[in-house]
């Protein structure tokens, strides 16, 4: 069921997007204590509370109109935040030559995450300037950043 509205809901979005500088990161329907219907936007020079306020509103009323979702749910949009998790192919796109921190199932080399510039990625695999991890062991990836 998840997975049926975070789809409809990315295919509300896309035509509410076009024209803009915003583009959809992601979007999430999980349960916590309650169900949570989550879109992360961004756009260059980030998101300010007024884009996020705006898509709320507009994907509100076209859900509202719709309604699709049976559950009770509180909707959130907002900015994937500096340590983001890089899900889909087009986020890693965005991120060659930034530094990446890969979690892996098993260890590799003793330690199950690894840090390294991110190089090049394929179907199969990511490389970064440390190592090649295929992307089958791959838990999560996500921005790493140094304080």
């Amino acid at each position: 069921m998840s997975n049926r509205i975070e789809n409809l809901v990315e295919e509300l979005l896309i035509p509410m997007l076009q024209g803009t500088e915003i583009e959809l990161i992601d979007v999430e329907y999980v349960k916590e204590r309650e169900w949570y219907l989550r879109v992360f936007i961004d756009k260059t020079g980030g998101i300010d509370i007024e884009d996020c306020q705006l898509i709320s509103e507009q994907l509100e009323g076209k859900l509202d109109e719709l309604d699709p979702i049976q559950d009770n749910y509180y909707l959130e949009v907002s900015s994937p935040g500096l340590d983001r998790v890089l899900k889909k192919d087009k986020d890693l796109k965005r991120h060659l030559g930034d530094f990446v921190e890969v979690s892996t199932y098993a260890p590799i080399d003793g330690s199950k995450s690894i840090v390294g510039k991110l190089v090049n990625f394929t179907d199969t695999t990511l490389e970064l300037d440390t190592t090649t991890i295929l992307r089958e062991n791959v838990a999560k990836i996500k921005l790493h950043l140094e304080f």
